[in-house]
């Protein structure tokens, strides 16, 4: 459970700083690549092993580390679009909601417990996402551009559940650090890729303030994905239960730190899914 509570930490730590940005007007396409790169670079000193190029390629995750470096980075400016055009609670909802991808994906390819108990509180756990993340008096046009919500939603759940089935048909708990530092790398290629096209045909400017903060967004975006495929290899907890707490726990926690750090309103309705989100967790985890 160690990991687990870290995986939702650093998943909480993520936000505070892409709340930061905003703050301190920080480019955040140059801080999401250099976040890349930084978390590549973290997978890379913690693998105890060399590192041989051969052995990488030759790998049976490498093709599954590929696909899920393009849907990172894709799925990470998807969800900025989603915020800037739907608003920042339908993007958090259909981001969150995608939960329900892999938790099926678990019942029905490991053949994971889904008794009335656990079904009431993944029900439950949808439910207090949604309440915790709406806020009653935006203005908020969900039919507007409804394609990117919906490519948000299928996108956040593909990467979820490839990364469960990736690490329990491929990699082994010590490869962990070099298969989670491979998709970061495809990332941040990408990633270099876009930024060069922003400097030579777009005449963007460096800045170099971004650097720092894609520093400490990859140490903790990479402490996110390690410790989430450590719990994940944890036999006594279903991957079903675990990512039903764990972005549940992510949405609950988020929003009181974002009352409390950023001091942003919570409705009461918001109050509600937090309580949801407790009962929900109980529920998933004392099956």
């Amino acid at each position: 459970m160690i990991y687990l509570l870290l995986s939702i930490l650093s998943s909480t730590a993520i936000f505070i700083i892409f709340r930061s940005l905003k703050k301190y007007k920080v480019n955040t396409l140059q801080t999401i690549v250099f976040n890349y790169i930084a978390a590549c670079a973290t997978g890379l000193l913690l693998y105890e092993d060399s590192v041989q190029m051969t052995r990488i390629v030759n790998s049976d995750w490498f093709l599954g580390a590929f696909c899920l470096g393009f849907l990172f980075i894709a799925i990470f400016n998807v969800m900025a679009l989603t915020s800037q055009v739907n608003g920042l609670s339908v993007a958090s909802v259909a981001s969150k909601m995608s939960v329900i991808i892999p938790v099926a994906f678990g019942i029905y390819a490991y053949n994971e417990g889904s008794g009335f108990q656990k079904i009431i509180g993944i029900v439950l756990a949808l439910f207090a996402v949604y309440l915790t993340s709406i806020k009653p008096k935006e203005d908020i046009k969900i039919t507007k551009s409804l394609h990117l919500p919906i490519l948000l939603f299928f996108g956040s759940g593909i990467i979820d559940t490839s990364i469960k089935y990736l690490e329990t048909t491929y990699v082994e708990p010590k490869g962990i650090p070099i298969f989670s530092a491979t998709i970061f790398g495809f990332a941040a290629i990408i990633g270099i890729l876009l930024l060069c096209y922003n400097f030579i045909i777009r005449n963007r400017k460096f800045e170099i303030r971004s650097i720092p903060f894609g520093i400490a967004l990859g140490i903790v975006n990479y402490c996110s994905i390690y410790f989430l495929l450590r719990a994940l290899q944890f036999e006594g907890l279903e991957s079903s239960t675990l990512f039903t707490v764990n972005n549940v726990a992510i949405v609950a926690l988020t929003t009181l730190v974002g009352v409390i750090i950023f001091k942003e309103r919570i409705y009461k309705i918001n109050w509600v899914g937090i309580l949801l989100a407790l009962v929900a967790i109980t529920l998933v985890t004392l099956v």
